[in-house]
This record gives structure tokens, sequence and C-alpha cells, in this order.
């Protein structure tokens, strides 16, 4: 990484962070979030930089929040890192234990390391460069590292965006790895769960041989795995997408099965809605119904958010993209990504976020996630120098 500036005492410190993090399990679901908060905790109070915790209705800690404000009147920007990350899966296929931050050939490996624990790591430190020196600054830099994300739950997000009510937020940097993009658009989601219906019977009867739902879901599913869908265009580069990631049914050698639950995961896009996707799925729900008498097939849908996509105009993203050039070395073009995370959700509430500038990784969610370290100093480099141009 050839002609990156590096700050070497924050480095260290930012290295030293991220593996205290490492060892500190958070696995969506699984462990609790108590003990990496605690950790940031002690870490933002040993900077004396003020925070508050999110906390649910049954008082589990949800994340950490707080903000840094300027002399001066001005915006608000937020930094948002995760603080929970995806399972281990099986500890047999990872080259070093997950819950143990191992530094080999200038990586650190383990769980959490790239989502978004080196997030964490690079924002903590930004908090703590900014609040050194916040006289000069017009507005706010504000924080939080919320839970429960890699669960789908997105609790900690959520009750953040409820404390803060009506407060304007002009932008929000959200900390995930990579930094040959900047991310400035995401698909959106659906999610249905369809239960088929079919009428049981002996599987070896001569004479009633019921209504097999199994069989009726494959043909479902050959329906939506071969509906043409609307294409990309140059503005929203990535077409829609229609996944069946569930199926259930069955479980007796002897019996036909009477139900069936497929479970669909929908990506959106400006060409492809939420109400149009609906509208196709219960087209092909009907078709299907139409062939199998009076058998029905029931959709429960879980809200999802639409697909977003920031103006490249748009001041946040023109200072983070000219600040990353200037940090790593190289262009960082914007772009529209497959996933989608807590951007879209803001889009809905009007605020724009980018979703995606930070450490150099490899094997996020899979074994043998690690992050090279190098990278942490020019991540902190574009964020600090990005968010002195925005609040200045």
């Amino acid at each position: 990484m050839h002609g990156i500036p590096v700050i070497s005492a924050n480095a260290d410190s930012m290295i030293e962070l991220l593996g205290e993090l490492v060892s500190h399990p958070s696995q969506g679901g699984i462990d609790s979030p108590q003990p990496l908060l605690n950790v940031i905790s002690n870490w933002l109070d040993g900077q004396g930089i003020a925070h508050h915790w999110l906390r649910g209705d049954n008082g589990d800690p949800l994340g950490i929040w707080g903000e840094i404000k300027g002399q001066r009147n001005g915006p608000t920007y937020l930094l948002n890192a995760c603080a929970d990350t995806a399972p281990f899966g099986e500890r047999a296929t990872w080259r070093h234990p997950p819950d143990r931050p191992t530094i080999e050939d200038g990586w650190m490996y383990g769980r959490g390391s790239a989502d978004s624990k080196a997030g964490i790591a690079v924002f903590c430190h930004i908090l703590a460069d900014l609040a050194q020196d916040r006289e000069p600054f017009a507005g706010s830099l504000g924080f939080v590292f919320d839970a429960e994300e890699h669960t789908g739950a997105f609790s900690g997000i959520y009750s953040y965006m409820r404390l803060r009510g009506s407060e304007p937020i002009a932008g929000v940097m959200i900390g995930y790895p990579g930094n040959d993009r900047l991310v400035t658009g995401g698909r959106g989601f659906l999610r249905a769960r369809l239960t088929i219906h079919g009428v049981s019977a002996h599987s070896g009867a001569s004479g009633n041989q019921g209504v097999n739902a199994i069989e009726r879901a494959a043909v479902l599913m050959n329906l939506l795995s071969t509906q043409p869908l609307p294409t990309s265009d140059e503005a929203f580069a990535l077409p829609p997408r229609i996944t069946v990631t569930g199926l259930r049914g069955g479980g007796s050698y002897s019996l036909v099965p009477d139900h069936c639950e497929l479970e669909l995961d929908i990506r959106l896009t400006p060409a492809f809605t939420d109400v149009q996707a609906r509208q196709l799925v219960e087209k092909l729900v009907a078709q299907e119904e139409s062939t199998s008498l009076t058998l029905r097939t029931d959709i429960m849908w879980q809200t999802g958010w639409p697909a977003y996509r920031l103006d490249p105009t748009q001041p946040m993203v023109q200072a983070l993209a000219a600040a990353a050039a200037k940090a790593f070395g190289h262009d960082v073009p914007t772009a529209v990504v497959g996933p989608s995370s807590i951007a879209n959700y803001l889009s809905t509430l009007g605020i724009p976020a980018t979703a995606g500038l930070g450490v150099t990784y490899r094997d996020i969610h899979a074994p043998n996630e690690c992050v090279r370290l190098d990278s942490l100093a020019p991540t902190f480099s574009a964020y600090r120098e990005a968010l002195r141009q925005l609040l200045r």
C-alpha cells in the first residue's frame, strides 16, 4: 500500500483496540453484546468521551451512542458500526481460533475483525481525535455502535433513531470494510413465508393418493425461478432477484405431506419495488393454485426496505470519495451493491448514508475472516479528512 500516510501512534492503538474487540465474542443471537460494549465504553471513558447506553424494554444492552458538539452551530453527521457479528460456524474450519485475535503476515484473523470491529476501532479513534480539536467545528459528530444487526432485528439502530426523534442528521457513515469502492446504494429486500397446503394420505395407497404439498411447492419454485424480472439500468447497475432460501415439509416416509413451507428472499431495485414484488408473487401463487382445485397457499410477508442510491454530488459522498482517494492513493469510485444494510432503512427516513469504506479484508462471514492491519491508518485518515471538511 505505497504512498499511504501512516499515523503510527494511532495505528498501534487501533490494532490494540481491534484485538481487544475480537477477543470478546458478540455473535448475533448467540452471545450477549454486554462484554464487547463494556470494552468500547471503557475505552471511551479513558478518552473522556461522554456516551450513553441503548437498552431494550427488558434492560438488555443494544448499543452505545453519544455526540461531540462543535463550538458553532452546523450539521450533524453520524458514525455507525455494528457491534454484533456473524456466528463462528464450525471452529475446525478456521485457520486460527475465531475469538483469539491472531496476527499473521500483516493480517489479523478473528470473527468480526472486518464486519465491523475494525470500523469500531477506527471510529473510536476518530472521535478521540476530533474531541481534542472541536473548537473550529461547526456542527456535531454523533456515533452509535449498535447490536442485533446480524440477527436481522436491528433493535439497536431502531432504538437510537427513536431516541433521537426529529433531530436532523445530515448524513451517516457506516463503517463496513472495503476500500475498492465507496458504497452509495444497495438493493432493497422483501421476505415472505409461503405455506402450501396439500391433502395427506398413505404414500403406498392404491386408492386415495392425496395431494403432495411438496410437489405443489416444486411447481411454485419453478414458476418463481423462470419468471422474467426487470433488467438493470445505467443508474442502478444490479437487477432484482428472487431466491428460495428455505424449504420445509414432510418428515414421515409413509405419509404424503399436507403442508410445505417456502421462504423467499426478494432483492428490490427502483425498477422492481415492494409493491411490484408482492403483486408478482401473488400472481404466481394464484397461477399454481388454479391447478390445485380448492387448495390454497398462505403468504406471510415480512416488511423489508426499498432500494436506495445516493446522488453522487451529495456533499458527504464527494467529501468522503475525495478523502479516500488521497488516503489510499487510488481512486475510490462510488458503487451500488447487492446486499442491503441499515443505509436502506435510513433512506426511508430521508437520511443519506454511505455503507462501506473501510479496511482491506478477506472472508467476511466465512471462516478465517481477517483484515489487513496497514489499512487501518488510511481508513482513519479518510474519515478524519472528510469530517473535517464537512464540519469546517
